[in-house]
Formats: structure tokens, sequence, C-alpha cells
């Protein structure tokens, strides 16, 4: 088994086993405490400002929602007019993601649960993956970047933790606790060093990075591929 298979299971047993209850009410409108509150209100920016880096009309475009979690960025594709493919790893999160769907854009939103890598996908004219690739290391995104390009023929925008003294001590301090009492770790990334990494796995494009969002507990940066 791959590092990229070790680190997969690992998120897909945490989202589908332990966390789908949490994830499920982040993801809602139902109160939250104030820190799960600035989580929401992160991932509300970063998926506004994921979704400005794809045209405002996607009628007629194929788009791949790669860890789409309860469906929050495929019910927007979907709106903008885009057949869109919402995968995540965590069936749990998929069944939530379909009972969210009005009836009106279900036929734009075909729900998988599996490998968002997996060839039976098909091609894309975007991709968008939010914070579905944050626990891997370079070569894996690398890796994972290198499939999805080349089936890929529009933007590839995708998020990543920002190497900040914060999040590296919280990735260190995350190393001591015992393998059954973590969740999945984050892996801070510096977008310079990160563009080499991938770059040697074979990504063609070039990585220019977008943004960063910080709201309280959700700190991310924003990256796109671009020709």
């Amino acid at each position: 088994m791959t590092a990229y298979d070790q680190t997969r299971a690992r998120v897909e047993t945490y989202f589908d086993k332990t966390a789908t209850r949490t994830w499920e009410r982040l993801t809602s409108d139902a109160p939250v405490s104030k820190v799960r509150a600035t989580v929401r209100a992160g991932r509300d920016r970063m998926r506004a400002l994921m979704l400005s880096r794809l045209p405002a009309d996607l009628h007629g475009a194929r788009v791949l929602d790669a860890g789409c979690g309860a469906g929050q960025m495929s019910l927007e594709l979907a709106r903008r007019g885009a057949q869109v493919v919402g995968c995540d790893i965590a069936p749990n999160l998929i069944d939530i993601a379909r009972q969210r769907t009005p009836s009106d854009l279900m036929p734009r939103i075909t729900y998988v649960a599996g490998d968002m890598l997996d060839p039976a996908h098909g091609r894309f004219d975007h991709v968008v993956a939010m914070d579905s690739l944050i626990y891997y290391d370079g070569a894996d995104i690398g890796r994972a970047l290198a499939v999805l390009e080349a089936r890929t023929s529009g933007a590839i925008v995708f998020t990543v933790p920002p190497r900040t003294r914060l999040l590296m001590a919280m990735f260190y301090a995350g190393k001591l606790f015992p393998q059954s009492d973590r969740s999945p770790v984050m892996v801070p990334h510096d977008h310079l060093r990160l563009s080499r990494e991938i770059a040697a796995q074979g990504v063609r494009r070039r990585l220019r990075p977008v943004e960063q969002v910080t709201s309280g507990f959700y700190i991310a940066q924003a990256l796109e591929l671009v020709p």
C-alpha cells in the first residue's frame, strides 16, 4: 500500500466513522460552538474564493468536485449550470449530500463514494478540491495533481494548509498523540517548495497562489494550476 493509500484510508475512516455527525452539523445552518463557527465562516469564504476562479456560466462544462463532503460546492457548481461529479471517500457524507440536494439540481450532479483519482470518473473541464489534499505530503499531492491534470482541460483549484509557525507547531504536536487517538494530521506547505515537489511528479502547469483565508481555527491557502 502506497503512502497516498494509507493516508486516504485514515481520512476515510475518520470522516465516515468518527466525524460524520460533526461534519453534518458544521456544513448545515445549525448552531455550533464559537470555534466551529469560525471554521464554518472560513470554509464559506474559501468556497466563494475557489468558485471565483471558475467561469460564472458553467453550462456545458463538466466539473469534478474532488472531496465534495456534504455537497455544498457541488450545489453551487450545479446552480451555475455545470454537470458535476461530486466525489468523496466517505460514503456517509455522500448520503448527506444526496439528501440535501434539491430535486431540480439532482439531474446535474452525480455523487460518487470513492477515490477522486479514479479514472472511471472520466475527463473534466474544471476541477475543484477544497480541503481534500490537506493531509498529503508534497509528493503525493504532485502525483494526485498529475493524474487530474491529464484529464482536465481547464482550471484546477485546490487548497493546502499554509506553512505558518502555528500550523507547523500543530503538525508536530499531533505526532505526539498515539496513532489510535489522532484525527488525520494536516500537512502544511510552502507554495514555492510545493511547486518544485509537484513538478518532480510530472505536473506541467505552473502553480500559482490565489489567496489565503484565515478565520479563527480555519487557515487555508487556495492555489491553482495554470498553463
